[in-house]
């Protein structure tokens, strides 16, 4: 019998980033894919910056900037005019902008991530049956030699796409609708004198609507762009989808050619030029779906097989990430046998509203005619965009929100801050930098005084022993207060915030405890510290 505590169905970005964090936390797993290799489509191509944070964390986001190319903003045309400019610019705190990368290049660094790791992709293995009891699942896949195979394995995650036989098996609704446009990609280079880093959107307005559009979004490479355009009607097939299948992704056997692409440009670039280098085309469908619940027992849906819709803003692949990271903590807390018995109920109820919000915000998008269309205050809407904004303040596993402060409170994105100075490590560092690797509960204490830090190393030394180490503590001291010297002559470790970033950023007055998840966002905030407030939260997460 083979054994493993996870197996992971899907090797795409999502099941790539489950399986990474996973085998991080020391669970072990399986990855398998029925393809024989990843496919050299840059299909998913803008790269969010709360996903670079996320990358950041796991250790892969200077590979990651390595191969991306930078979004600067977005040039909109309409019959020929430029009518508007996006300038896609963020506050000074939020560490990474937006950025593009290939599909295949965002596999390909953290597949490597996953190698260095000791886990590799079990190519064309696919998934057959599962079935879930108590304690485990058991799940029947073929092999590349054909032969069939019966694995066990404590928790099964589908991270296998709009089609997924893991949400179908399961028994899930996957509820919306399709899109009647049929569109075709294709990524070529162009010889246009249009800013690099630059999106351009072009349409055609006649008799009040619009009747032909080009979206091109920049690839690394000298004016390379991944275009999407209407289908025209030598490549169109008007077929409506059976009511039980799933009319979303790329089709195959009607590639477009190089001189569709010119066709389009001819009518819609904002300046003439000529398409070559084709590397690849596509005709694509879109549809718009949710399921109902994420997970059913010990089986996770995430992805695109728990969440469909138009990639206006990019929000598909960069939500699925979002959907692995959440759940991978929790597993591997539930794996060790140190997670509440209800953390695991928390992923659906914390992801599967986000999902909701960005389906039903691309759809909008969609079909008023793209972000730009969309009412919410320009700096809002720009940090919605970059998932910025992403919370979870109804949570089950969060604590109360308090009042009183502007700083981020329980369920918001921990941000980041710069300036924080060690005893050893005297030049400024970033609040990430102290953050990165860590894949436990971060007790993240803040005190303006020494009786204030005294207390805070208390509660440090308290949450340990509550917890038996699992959860860590990071101090951080107020600029004009001295390190504390112990009383055998020792500094304690910590940091002190040498330009009040830390303070301003997280609205910090007086001694503050803050308690950071694995995946960034802020559990609890206390000021001043409570040992037996903390001590009832964690109780909540924690076998304590």
């Amino acid at each position: 019998m083979n054994q493993t505590d996870v197996l992971v169905v899907g090797a795409g970005p999502v099941g790539l980033t489950a399986a990474a964090e996973l085998r991080g936390r020391g669970v072990t797993c399986r990855l398998i894919d029925r393809l024989p290799a990843r496919l050299p489509y840059a299909k998913a191509v803008g790269i969010q910056p709360r996903t670079l944070e996320i990358w950041d964390r796991m250790g892969i986001a200077r590979d990651a900037l390595a191969a991306a190319a930078p979004m600067r903003g977005q040039l909109m045309y309409v019959n020929g005019v430029e009518r508007m400019r996006i300038e896609l610019k963020l506050p000074p705190d939020v560490p990474y902008g937006f950025a593009a990368l290939p599909q295949y290049e965002t596999e390909r660094i953290i597949e490597e991530h996953l190698t260095r790791r000791g886990t590799r992709i079990e190519r064309e293995t696919e998934l057959v049956s599962f079935a879930q009891d108590e304690d485990g699942v058991w799940s029947t896949v073929t092999t590349p030699s054909g032969r069939t195979e019966e694995i066990r394995s404590r928790y099964l995650v589908g991270c296998d796409g709009a089609h997924s036989i893991v949400r179908k098996s399961l028994g899930l609704t996957f509820e919306g609708g399709a899109f009647p446009e049929e569109y075709m990609l294709a990524d070529v280079e162009v010889d246009w004198g249009l800013p690099s880093g630059y999106s351009v959107r072009a349409t055609h307005v006649g008799d009040g609507a619009a009747d032909d559009l080009l979206v091109c979004i920049p690839l690394p490479g000298h004016r390379r762009y991944r275009m999407s355009m209407l289908v025209p009607p030598e490549l169109s097939v008007r077929q409506q989808p059976d009511a039980d299948s799933v009319a979303h992704g790329l089709e195959g056997g009607r590639a477009p050619g190089l001189e569709h692409v010119q066709a389009v440009l001819d009518r819609l670039a904002p300046e003439p030029t000529t398409a070559s280098a084709l590397r690849w085309s596509s005709v694509f469908r879109i549809s718009h779906r949710l399921v109902d619940r994420y997970a059913r027992g010990r089986v996770f849906v995430a992805g695109d097989a728990a969440h469909i819709h138009p990639p206006t803003g990019a929000q598909g692949m960069n939500t699925g990430v979002q959907d692995a990271y959440n759940l991978a903590w929790k597993l591997a807390l539930a794996v060790a046998g140190t997670a509440h018995p209800r953390l695991l109920d928390s992923y659906d109820a914390e992801r599967r509203p986000v999902g909701e919000e960005v389906v039903g915000r691309t759809v909008r998008h969609a079909t008023a005619g793209g972000v730009q269309t969309d009412p919410e205050e320009p700096q809002t809407l720009m940090l919605r965009e970059a998932q910025l904004l992403v919370g979870y303040p109804d949570s089950p596993v969060v604590a109360s929100r308090g009042s009183g402060h502007a700083g981020p409170d329980a369920g918001d994105r921990a941000p980041d801050c710069g300036g924080l100075v060690g005893p050893i490590a005297t030049f400024p560092v970033r609040l990430f930098d102290v953050l990165r690797g860590r894949d436990a509960h971060t007790l993240l204490l803040y005190a303006d005084d020494e009786s204030g830090w005294e207390s805070c190393v208390g509660l440090a030394d308290e949450a340990a022993r509550l917890t038996h180490g699992q959860v860590g503590s990071t101090l951080v001291l107020h600029p004009d207060v001295p390190a504390p010297i112990g009383a055998d002559g020792s500094i304690p470790q910590g940091w002190r915030d040498s330009r009040g970033e830390f303070g301003r950023v997280y609205d910090v007055r007086g001694p503050t405890a803050l308690l950071l998840r694995p995946d960034g966002y802020v559990s609890l905030r206390r000021a001043p510290p409570s040992a037996s407030e903390l001590s009832a939260h964690l109780a909540t997460v924690l076998r304590i």
